[in-house]
C-alpha cells in the first residue's frame, strides 16, 4: 500500500491512499473460509458448502470491508509514524471516489482530507494579572449553615392546632352549594394537603387554627388553581380532574408540623460521630472550617475558570475551519450547517483549549498515577457522603467505595480528566501573576452575574 501526503497549506492536507489486490486479498479468503466453516444453507452439509457459492454470496461485501480496514489501520499507522497531529478524523473526498466499481476493480486510490492542528505558542506572560479571591466568613453565614443542619435533621410531629407551615391530613369530599356532599360526588378517604401551598389567602387562613375534626368547606380551584396540585390531593391523574371544582369539605384527622432539631449535643453526635464536637463553641468553629473549605473550592474553580479565559484569549491560533465544520456535520448526523455555525464557536474555543492542554501536559510531561486517581475519588467519595449526612464513614468505607467508581470506565475517565485539568492550570499559574483579592461573599458572587 502507498500513501502520499499533499500539503494544500499548514493546516489543511490530502492523503492519497492507494491499495491493490496483494494488500487485501489474503485477508478475505481468510474470511470467506471462516463464513464456509460456519454457514448453514440449504442442501449442504456444515463446512461443505462450495467455496465458490459462498464467494459469490459474500465476496463483495467482505471484499469492501476488508478494503476499508485495510485503508483505516494503515492511514492510523502512517500519522503516527509521520508523527502528525490531527483535528477530528481524515474526511474522505467524495467527488475523487465516485467512480470506484468493487465488482470490477481490484486496484484503487482513495483521498481523504485532513485538518492539521496548529503549533501552539501560549501568549500569556507575568505582565497578565489573575485574581484569586480570599472570601470572608461572615455570621450570617455561619448562623444559616447552623440552621441548615438543624432543618436536615428536624422531624415532623403532630400538633393540635394547625399553622399555616404545616401538614393536614384528612377526608375531603365534593359538596353542592347548599352545603350537601354529592352521592357520586369525589371522595378521598386520606389526602394530604400543605397549607401554605394554598394559593387563595382567605382559604389560607380558614386551614389555620384549626385542631383535629375541624370541618373546612372551601373552593377547590380557587385555592388551588394548579392542576398538578389538584391531582395530588385528590389522588387522580391529571387527565381525569377535568369535573374537579366547585366546594369541596375537608375533615381534618392530623396536623404534622416540621421541627428544626434542636443545636444541642445529641445534634453534634448526629452529624459528626460520637465525641468529636462537644459544645456549640466547637460547633460553630467545625462550621466556619466547612464554609471556608467550600469557599476555597469555589474561589479556586473560579481562578480555573479565569485561567483558562485569560490563557484562551491570549494564544492566538488558527484552525483549519471549513475542514471543521465539515467534519463536525459527518459526525453529527442529525445537525444541520446552520447548527453547526451557530455553535461553532463554542466548539473552537473548546478545542483551542484542548490544543493548550495537550501542549502543557507535553511540554511538563504531565502524568497521572493510580494514587492520585484513588486520592480524587475518594475525595469525591466523601463529599458525596457528606452531602447525605454519612459525615463519620470510616476510611475502609471511603476507600473500598472509590475503588468501585474508578471501575467505571466514564467515572474513571472524568476523574482523570478532572486531575489533569487541574494540574494545567498550576503549570499555567507559573505563566501569570496571581492577585490575591479579600471580598464578601456578595461580591463574590455579583462576579458571575
Amino acid at each position: 500500500m502507498e500513501i502520499i501526503r499533499e500539503k494544500i497549506d499548514d493546516l489543511n492536507a490530502v492523503l492519497k491512499v492507494k491499495i491493490v489486490k496483494a494488500d487485501y486479498s489474503d485477508n478475505v479468503e481468510k474470511v470467506l473460509r471462516d463464513y464456509r466453516r460456519k454457514a448453514n444453507i440449504k442442501g449442504f452439509r456444515p463446512g461443505m458448502v462450495p467455496i465458490g457459492l459462498i464467494r459469490k454470496m459474500y465476496g463483495i461485501a467482505v471484499k469492501i470491508d476488508e478494503i476499508n480496514k485495510s485503508v483505516s489501520e494503515n492511514i492510523r499507522k502512517y500519522l503516527a509514524d509521520e508523527k502528525l497531529e490531527i483535528l477530528g478524523d481524515p474526511l474522505p473526498r467524495a467527488d475523487d471516489q465516485q467512480t470506484v466499481n468493487f465488482e470490477t476493480q481490484d486496484d484503487f486510490t482513495f483521498s481523504f482530507e485532513l485538518g492539521l492542528a496548529p503549533a501552539v505558542e501560549l501568549g500569556i506572560s507575568k505582565k497578565n494579572n489573575v485574581s484569586e479571591y480570599s472570601i470572608a466568613v461572615n455570621d450570617k453565614m455561619k448562623n444559616d449553615y447552623a440552621s441548615n443542619y438543624a432543618r436536615r435533621f428536624g422531624q415532623f410531629m403532630k400538633e393540635e392546632i394547625s399553622e399555616d407551615k404545616d401538614i393536614i391530613k384528612g377526608q375531603i369530599t365534593a359538596i353542592d352549594n347548599e352545603g350537601n356532599v354529592k352521592a357520586e360526588g369525589i371522595r378521598v378517604e386520606e389526602s394530604t394537603l400543605a397549607i401554605d401551598i394554598i394559593r387563595d389567602e382567605e382559604i389560607k387562613k380558614a386551614f389555620t387554627g384549626r385542631k383535629v375534626s375541624d370541618i373546612i368547606d372551601f373552593d377547590l380551584r380557587k385555592a388551588f388553581p394548579n392542576e398538578n396540585e389538584v391531582a395530588g390531593l385528590l389522588k387522580m391523574k391529571k387527565e381525569d380532574i377535568s369535573n374537579a371544582e366547585g366546594m369541596f369539605r375537608f375533615t381534618i384527622s392530623e396536623i404534622t408540623r416540621f421541627h428544626p432539631a434542636e443545636i444541642n449535643q445529641e445534634l453534634f453526635n448526629r452529624i459528626y460521630g460520637e465525641g468529636i464536637v462537644n459544645s456549640e463553641e466547637e460547633f460553630m468553629k467545625k462550621i466556619e472550617d466547612e464554609i471556608s473549605a467550600s469557599l476555597k473550592n469555589e474561589s479556586g474553580h473560579k481562578l480555573m475558570q479565569d485561567i483558562r479565559k485569560l490563557t484562551i484569549e491570549k494564544t492566538e491560533m488558527a484552525l483549519p475551519e471549513d475542514f471543521l465544520k465539515r467534519w463536525l456535520l459527518k459526525v453529527n448526523e442529525k445537525t444541520t450547517s446552520e447548527e453547526i455555525e451557530k455553535e461553532f464557536d463554542s466548539f473552537r474555543q473548546d478545542l483551542k483549549w484542548q490544543l493548550i492542554r495537550n501542549k502543557v501536559a507535553k511540554d511538563n510531561d504531565v502524568k497521572i498515577t493510580k494514587e492520585e486517581l484513588q486520592k480524587e475519588a475518594e475525595k469525591i467519595t466523601r463529599y458525596q457522603f457528606q452531602q447525605y449526612g454519612l459525615f463519620y464513614a470510616n476510611d475502609e468505607q471511603i476507600s473500598n467505595y472509590a475503588k468501585e467508581t474508578l471501575k467505571r470506565e466514564d467515572d474513571a475517565k472524568r476523574i482523570a480528566d478532572k486531575i489533569l485539568e487541574e494540574k494545567i492550570i498550576e503549570k499555567l499559574k507559573d505563566h501569570v501573576t496571581i492577585e490575591e483579592k479579600n471580598v464578601t461573599v456578595e461580591e463574590f458572587n455579583k462576579l458571575f452575574e
